[in-house]
């Protein structure tokens, strides 16, 4: 009887815990925030944005575009007619496909904290409200101003004089100047900046910040559970897979590395200028910010690929794998690029025998013959955006082909032979990188090694 009732109770406590994994609930405000640097998104995108943003299950948008000079350098100047009627598409667009359309000014660039400049703001989130906008944010980022309480009390004005005074608007959204963890804390004291904003501004408004670093991996619940006791109400705005710091480079990688048990108010993606391409890490953002607790990155990566680029899905997963990890001085986020083949590169090295060779062998060439495969049948709009990068690729594997032999043989016609495809790349590498820790290295690592 004692062990009838064991494994009842066994049984019960892990069908709890089965539901509890299959019933999270997802990320309340949950969608993509076009705040990058460079080109912006045509109103033809935005539209499109909006209907894949219905299919995915996103919830909102932010209108942030660094470039658009009416959100930023001159924030204080009315949109013109016709740019408002474009943001009238935007927000019914929107609308009708159960989007937050939410609208953002970045005045810090030269803001005054005065009366006139409050006048200015309301007026201006105005405009936009008389559109049929009911979701504003005001940024601060990537400025040079540091008065944490000038910048609250100007948010809380916003929102005593703006927000408050209509029945129908939600909470305001904001980004401090100290954005990210590592800027927030000097060893584990708060800086004073972040201290001042943080206390002097309303529990209404909604705060985002980018993780650790602007773009680093690994935001752990740890570290969200650390920003949120300074905050409270905060979100995530998540610098995947921007990459404005490294046009050259294609960040189609899943999104990963995020929270999991936390109570995350919203979670925005910073996509790429290039909008087509970004849509394979922003399907995967979806997946993640509707079930944070049971998302599978790979899955849903390879998932999204499959439904965006059915005709040539498998091909495209080669090359994107290779296309993923962005790092700079202060960057460092995305997966690492094409692990199998560094791998079995690293096999090789170590041991160089015919049956590592044929290894490498075979996965440079399958890699060949998926890079022609997508350059004849990849859809336009999707080749347009990462041609170079394919072209590039294509070259470095036939270099690596003949890097494999030479390695192989020690034939000096083959070493000039890889000297000259070397230069070749070189003439590129600026402006397309892929692969850059694995296929691109190789080549260098045999002429080291020679």
């Amino acid at each position: 009887m004692f062990l009838k009732k064991f494994f009842i109770s066994i049984l019960f406590f892990a069908t709890l815990i089965s539901i509890s994994k299959t019933s999270a609930d997802p990320i309340p405000i949950r969608g993509v925030v076009e705040g990058f640097y460079g080109t912006p998104f045509t109103n033809e995108q935005r539209v499109d944005l909006f209907k894949f943003c219905r299919e995915f299950n996103f919830n909102a948008y932010i209108y942030a575009p660094k470039d658009d000079s009416f959100h930023r350098e001159n924030w204080r100047v009315p949109y013109p007619q016709d740019k408002l009627d474009e943001i009238k598409i935007l927000i019914d667009s929107a609308k009708k496909n159960n989007v937050k359309f939410i609208f953002a000014v970045s005045p810090g660039l030269d803001l005054n904290f005065s009366d006139d400049d409050l006048n200015f703001m309301v007026q201006k989130l105005s405009s936009v409200y008389n559109l049929g906008c009911r979701d504003f944010a005001i940024f601060f980022d990537d400025i040079e101003n540091k008065d944490g309480f000038a910048q609250a009390q100007f948010l809380n004005s916003v929102e005593k004089f703006f927000i408050n005074a209509h029945d129908d608007i939600s909470p305001l959204i904001t980004v401090p100047t100290e954005y990210f963890q590592y800027n927030m804390f000097d060893d584990d004291k708060i800086k004073s900046y972040t201290k001042n904003f943080s206390e002097n501004l309303s529990k209404n408004i909604l705060v985002l910040y980018t993780g650790k670093g602007v773009a680093l991996n690994d935001l752990s619940d740890e570290n969200f559970s650390k920003v949120n006791k300074i905050y409270k109400n905060l979100g995530i705005w998540w610098n995947y897979p921007v990459n404005d710091y490294m046009e050259s480079k294609l960040a189609l990688g899943p999104i990963d590395n995020l929270p999991k048990n936390s109570n995350i108010n919203a979670v925005f993606f910073n996509p790429m200028k290039f909008y087509n391409l970004s849509k394979i890490s922003l399907a995967t953002g979806a997946d993640y910010t509707n079930d944070p607790q049971n998302y599978i990155s790979l899955k849903s990566w390879n998932n999204s690929i499959e439904k965006l680029i059915p005709s040539c899905a498998e091909d495209f997963k080669m090359f994107a794998d290779h296309s993923q990890h962005l790092k700079n001085n202060w960057a460092n986020i995305g997966n690492s690029d094409g692990k199998i083949l560094k791998n079995y590169f690293d096999e090789f090295l170590k041991n160089p025998n015919e049956k590592n060779f044929k290894k490498v062998q075979n996965e440079l060439n399958n890699l060949l013959k998926a890079t022609k495969n997508l350059q004849k049948k990849l859809p336009k709009e999707f080749l347009n955006e990462c041609k170079p990068q394919l072209e590039q690729f294509q070259r470095i594997l036939y270099a690596d082909l003949t890097a494999l032999k030479f390695f192989k043989t020690k034939d000096k016609f083959l070493e000039t032979k890889l000297r000259s495809q070397l230069e070749e790349i070189k003439k590129f590498d600026d402006t397309a990188k892929i692969s850059n820790d694995c296929a691109r290295k190789f080549i260098d690592e045999v002429l080291n090694l020679r």
